[in-house]
């Protein structure tokens, strides 16, 4: 096993921290000014000042800015910068490094001590810093400059599986709105209905904030539905008491669907469990007619763009958005012959396995990455 020999990150390179700029330099004109969220989603808007500041706070294409403050977890962090010309703002390091290391590889060896660095932050529970003289006495290696260029070659070959492999999950993202497209787009305004005429019910949750508690019955809320699967583990729960005085108007049971119109609007989620539950008035609770409607092909549709632009058409808009039973039950849904509705879930059912084998390469390709950056820093790749 190789030893690289290793160095304070402060023996490598100078850093240069960035211009206290503050909005009453912004201007609209000049150069742009590069902060911390502009490192973090090159698609943020700059922010510009025509102030002549110092040269050493110029950030040209190609520098390696390193963002020293922020939230840990989002913006701690360490870059390539390839924008435009700009001004580099506080907070941020402009990192001038010595001959002896590649800046990529720099990048790389800095992004891999994320954790290390935001153990050595300080301030309060939102905003934090890592200071100059923390960060300076990371210890960084050094290997040969040979040695540096055909790590970051194999580390660039497992970054393009990455690549790849993201490229077609953002493909496969698109499968299931393309097939809804493909298949019912041409559904005349005949065939289509009121939901209000193919739901046996269309009701919502509890008006009132009931008690909660450590443990009890689940008590689903709007942001317990946003993701692909319900946390369990982490949602309000409430006393069997108050869930058997609530669930007496209407019971949730499998095959009936949840729909969010107040907040965020639009959000359907099929009840595929048997677990009992009760829920807050900001869900509404579709009972589909099964004669007329299979469940899954409905949540589809209400997750569909049609379905969300009659919803966002039919809301009220104030402090908080509202969709109102009523005009959930007037947005009209296609109800083809059933034997189609059928082939849609079950197609769809092909490309939910298909994202969930993607999902089990991405997190074995992100492993994968991880240990070999491990590897490398080590003297053992």
């Amino acid at each position: 096993m190789k030893r690289w020999p290793t160095k304070p990150l402060g023996d490598i390179c100078e850093l240069v921290n960035g211009a206290p700029l503050k909005p009453s330099d912004w201007d609209g004109a000049g150069l742009p000014i590069i902060r911390i969220q502009n490192l973090n989603d090159r698609t943020k808007p700059f922010n510009y000042t025509s102030k002549k500041l110092a040269e050493k706070f110029r950030v040209r294409s190609g520098d390696t800015l390193l963002s020293w403050s922020g939230t840990p977890g989002t913006s701690f962090g360490c870059f390539r910068w390839d924008g435009p010309e700009g001004w580099l703002n506080q907070h941020i390091f402009n990192v001038h490094l010595r001959p002896e290391i590649l800046p990529r590889f720099f990048i790389h060896q800095v992004n891999s001590k994320l954790q290390e660095l935001i153990a050595k932050a300080h301030g309060g529970v939102g905003l934090q810093h890592i200071t100059k003289g923390a960060l300076s006495a990371v210890t960084i290696s050094v290997p040969p400059l040979a040695e540096q260029d055909r790590i970051l070659k194999l580390l660039d070959e497992a970054d393009e599986l990455r690549r790849l492999r993201a490229q077609a999950d953002r493909r496969a993202a698109t499968l299931i709105p393309a097939l809804f497209h493909e298949m019912f787009s041409d559904e005349t305004a005949e065939s289509s209905k009121p939901l209000g005429e193919v739901c046996l019910k269309i009701t919502d949750g509890v008006h009132i904030t009931p008690t909660y508690v450590d443990e009890g019955v689940p008590f689903l809320r709007v942001t317990d539905i946003q993701e692909e699967e319900i946390s369990w583990d982490s949602v309000k729960r409430i006393p069997e008491k108050e869930y058997d005085q609530i669930t007496k108007r209407v019971k949730p049971e499998r095959g009936d669907i949840l729909y969010s119109k107040n907040g965020t609007i639009g959000i359907a989620k099929e009840v595929t469990w048997e677990r009992p539950f009760a829920h807050f008035v900001s869900l509404a609770l579709l009972k589909p007619d099964r004669k007329a409607l299979n469940p899954t092909f409905l949540t589809a549709w209400l997750n569909a763009p049609d379905a969300l632009r009659q919803a966002v058409g039919r809301s009220k808009t104030g402090t908080v958005t509202n969709l109102h039973l009523n005009e959930i039950r007037k947005m009209r849904v296609p109800c083809p012959p059933m034997e189609t509705q059928v082939s849609f879930v079950r197609q769809m059912t092909e490309i939910r396995e298909l994202e969930v084998s993607q999902a089990t390469s991405r997190t074995r390709l992100d492993a994968l990455f991880q240990s070999m950056l491990h590897l490398a820093f080590n003297g053992e790749l």
